[in-house]
């Protein structure tokens, strides 16, 4: 009887503590469990944390420091001729009217160099197109009041024939040639390469000077003139408009022979005046770089149909005449080092035939803008 009682006893105790270790374990492990989540629920909340909290804003010295400057457009008074000069600058032309261009360009389109040539000198152009020796008879009349700043188109002068009689510059003489650019590259050109083929200007051949090249077509049409000299792009619009006219000489190919490769023929340039160069240099390199960019648009294959439709807006030519005529204009942009060998031998050979066609004397180093 005791014997059962005490085995009941000992049964209910360690049914007793199995109950308590279980509940003890329990106990333990929701602990566990409670602070594993506790874990991940703190590193929740403090990478949320983070996530919220606002950048710091930048303090003033910095926002200077990193932000670049923005420079202030510089009214700039622009003057280009209609012909390949001003076909070179469409590009710009356009930017400019759109409000795109680094500077504010007031442009004017002339039809001749006499247009241009007295405001450079009184200062009302800051930036001009000009033939490349009135360049330098600027820099003479001025005493160093201009500078040249680029180059900007080469040879572009052909001497057009209504009938067949010119084969070579000896079939000039006792001719009548009409021409443009009088007191300018073409005049001086035509000059020496005469000249170096044996024939004295007014006096073996005739020449008559016309102010503008639009003047020229009408006689060559109406048979008055059977001779021209015209350059690039009116050549073609001549060619365009009368299938009796051709290509008689090309007077560039005629210079190389003359000169015997001392020079190129360099036609245009861009002229600043020296004291909006020393004032404005950032806007005048501004100016360089657009204007470099604008030749390299309108004399590629890509935009050469655009560049022809703003040729008619900016009334230069009729767009599809400058279709044809922009590849043949021989619009380039030459600067620096490169510019300056070109156009100084070119003055070279023109002071050695003519001191006048230079304005007298050859520039001095100091004509020569670079950057």
């Amino acid at each position: 009887m005791r014997k059962n009682k005490f085995s009941k006893l000992l049964s209910m105790f360690l049914a007793l503590t199995m109950t308590l270790s279980l509940a003890s374990c329990g106990s333990a492990q929701s602990s566990t469990e409670q602070k594993e989540n506790s874990g991940v629920t703190d590193t929740v909340i403090e990478q949320e944390t983070e996530e919220e909290q606002p950048a710091e804003e930048p303090s003033e010295e910095e926002t200077e420091e990193t932000q670049e400057p923005v420079l202030e457009k510089v009214d700039i008074n622009l003057a280009a001729l209609k012909g390949p000069t001003a076909l070179g600058m469409l590009d710009l032309l356009e930017k400019n009217d759109n409000g795109e261009a680094a500077n504010n360009y007031n442009v004017t389109l002339a039809g001749a160099p006499d247009e241009i040539v007295g405001k450079i000198v009184s200062g009302d152009l800051d930036i001009a197109a000009v033939p490349t020796n009135v360049a330098s008879t600027l820099y003479n009349k001025t005493q160093g009041g201009v500078k040249l700043a680029a180059l900007n188109t080469m040879g572009v002068l052909y001497i057009l024939e209504k009938g067949d009689s010119i084969q070579s510059v000896a079939d000039l003489a006792g001719k009548t040639i009409y021409a443009t650019g009088q007191g300018s590259t073409p005049e001086y050109a035509l000059n020496l390469v005469l000249e170096k083929n044996g024939l004295t200007p007014g006096e073996d051949v005739t020449i008559v000077y016309k102010d503008e090249h639009a003047e020229i077509a009408p006689l060559l049409a109406s048979g008055e003139a059977e001779i021209a000299l015209l350059p690039q792009p009116f050549v073609t619009s001549v060619l365009t408009q009368n299938s009796d006219v051709r290509v008689a000489l090309d007077l560039t190919e005629e210079w190389d022979k003359a000169v015997e490769g001392q020079s190129g023929l360099t036609m245009g340039c861009v002229v600043v005046r020296s004291e909006f160069a020393e004032n404005n240099k950032e806007a005048l390199d501004s100016f360089l770089d657009e204007y470099k960019a604008s030749v390299e648009t309108v004399t590629s294959e890509e935009g050469l149909s655009h560049a022809a439709e703003l040729s008619e807006k900016y009334d230069i030519m009729k767009a599809a005449v400058a279709q044809q005529a922009i590849p043949e204009c021989n619009i380039v942009f030459v600067e620096g080092d490169e510019m300056q060998q070109i156009a100084s031998g070119f003055l070279q050979v023109l002071y050695d035939a003519n001191p006048q066609s230079v304005g007298g004397n050859l520039p001095n180093e100091d004509f020569y803008y670079k950057r």
